[in-house]
């Protein structure tokens, strides 16, 4: 086993930043990562998915309208990364 093939641990502190993942990949990491915040009682998430072409964006857009648990969404406002991060609440 190589270090490329050991899991990757991600820190579960209520904020997302998908830059690390590849698009395929954003719809199961965010799902995941909901459901890991719920089990640990985090209620508000900033997803950073990059300002970009907004393919994470609307990928990170179309699972939360359809989660059940999300209250809801919004960018993030200020300097907190604008269009580029969305701030969830959830249930």
């Amino acid at each position: 086993m190589t270090a490329d093939d050991k899991p990757f641990e991600y820190p579960i502190d209520g904020t997302l930043d998908l830059h690390h993942f590849a698009p395929s990949d954003t719809k199961d990491v965010l799902l995941e990562y909901i459901e890991v915040c719920l089990g640990k009682n985090i209620k508000t998430l900033r997803i950073v998915h990059g300002k970009g072409i907004g393919v994470k964006r609307e990928i990170v857009r179309s699972v939360l309208s359809k989660h059940p648990s999300v209250i809801n969404f919004r960018h993030e406002s200020g300097s907190g990364g604008g269009w580029g991060a969305t701030v969830v609440d959830l249930e």
